[in-house]
């Protein structure tokens, strides 16, 4: 548990943050939570050293881009080896994303990015040698986020 405390003004700069981090100025920020830009760019940097904001990620259609399979690994791994086993797979080709899974026996899930099926083979292949035992393989077809509604800034009027 964080030992940072979010008032309302962190939390309406995330929130307008997870909308589109990249499309948005300080100045537009700074009026949408009432405080100058100055205080943005200060409570940012102060919620990037504490990794609250722990970078900015393109979100990528990898079908348009011409890598037709994205694949959700579901997986099992020994909870005393999960962290390590998630670890290690980040660093597998095709793998752009690793959860660990508190509960369950299925508590890795891993999601990678493959050319054909014979790249989604090699894949396969290299998680398993690593240790994870594959329950199932979803193709993902849409992925649809939206900000944390706890972070939307509320005026004092209300």
């Amino acid at each position: 548990m964080s030992d940072v405390s979010l008032d309302k003004i962190d939390r309406g700069i995330l929130f307008v943050l997870q909308r589109d981090a990249r499309n948005v100025a300080i100045a537009e920020i700074a009026e949408e939570v009432n405080v100058s830009a100055s205080t943005v760019r200060n409570r940012i940097k102060a919620l990037e050293e504490s990794e609250i904001i722990q970078g900015y990620f393109p979100k990528i259609d990898y079908e348009r881009a011409n890598y037709p399979l994205h694949v959700m690994f579901v997986s099992t791994a020994p909870a005393e080896e999960r962290d390590e086993l998630a670890q290690s797979a980040i660093e597998c080709h095709g793998v752009v994303d690793v959860r660990e899974m508190l509960t369950s026996m299925q508590n890795i899930y891993v999601e990678v990015v493959a050319i054909d099926t014979r790249d989604l083979t090699e894949i396969t292949n290299e998680l398993s040698r690593l240790g994870l035992e594959i329950v199932s393989s979803e193709i993902i077809t849409n992925h649809y986020v939206r900000p944390w509604a706890k972070f939307e800034f509320e005026t004092d009027e209300e």
